[in-house]
């Protein structure tokens, strides 16, 4: 296990959370193999290991990436019935720091895709990606989950040299904060848990 990956299991889980104010600042190889490896080691289907990574540090490429990102970002608010920034609820800060995103993602020191090799595979590369970005938290490295649209989907391939039967995922920024990391406002673990049918109350 890498030396600097030592952070108590406990405070990197209860201190993640979305980051998606970044710096500039660039990430060295050495922790982006960190990160990989960290995502390597998490459980998937029948040890059958189909999550690919997509590493963008090129700036040009991460560049023409950003500006697929946004059209991506929007097609996505379109569905939900919003046209334009002034269609954001203002008090909705998840939605304008996403918007903020969308805008800055271009200057994003590094993005991560996540893909999955074969069809009906896809869940397993979401546990390595949540190792992923528990090890940058460990490291000092936000990052934060979002996905693409189908109306980019094929431009992404292509900019990238992606083989068209190879399922794109997810898409994770990473760089060092422009804030910080703390605890996160979720629902009490009570509301969301049932025990042994549905609506069954847990014992705590």
């Amino acid at each position: 296990m890498p030396n600097r990956l030592t952070m108590p299991m406990g405070e990197a889980m209860y201190t993640q959370r979305a980051i998606r104010r970044l710096k500039p600042d660039p990430i060295s190889d050495e922790d982006i193999k960190t990160l990989i490896d960290a995502a390597q080691k998490a459980p998937n289907g029948g040890n059958q290991q189909p999550a690919r990574f997509l590493v963008l540090k090129d700036r040009e490429i991460i560049k023409k990436f950003g500006a697929l990102y946004h059209e991506a970002w929007w097609a996505k608010r379109k569905d939900q019935g919003w046209n334009g920034p002034e269609d954001i609820p203002k008090d909705n800060k998840t939605m304008q720091s996403a918007m903020r995103l969308a805008d800055e993602i271009k200057d994003a020191p590094l993005i991560v895709l996540g893909c999955s090799l074969r069809p009906g595979m896809e869940n397993s590369v979401f546990p390595p990606i949540q190792n992923l970005m528990l090890a940058a938290r460990c490291l000092g490295i936000g990052s934060t989950f979002t996905t693409l649209h189908p109306t980019v989907m094929e431009r992404v391939h292509d900019l990238l040299g992606i083989p068209k039967d190879i399922s794109v995922l997810c898409c994770i920024p990473l760089g060092y904060p422009r804030g910080n990391f703390g605890p996160t406002v979720r629902k009490a673990s009570s509301e969301v848990t049932y025990y042994d049918r549905w609506e069954g109350t847990p014992p705590w």
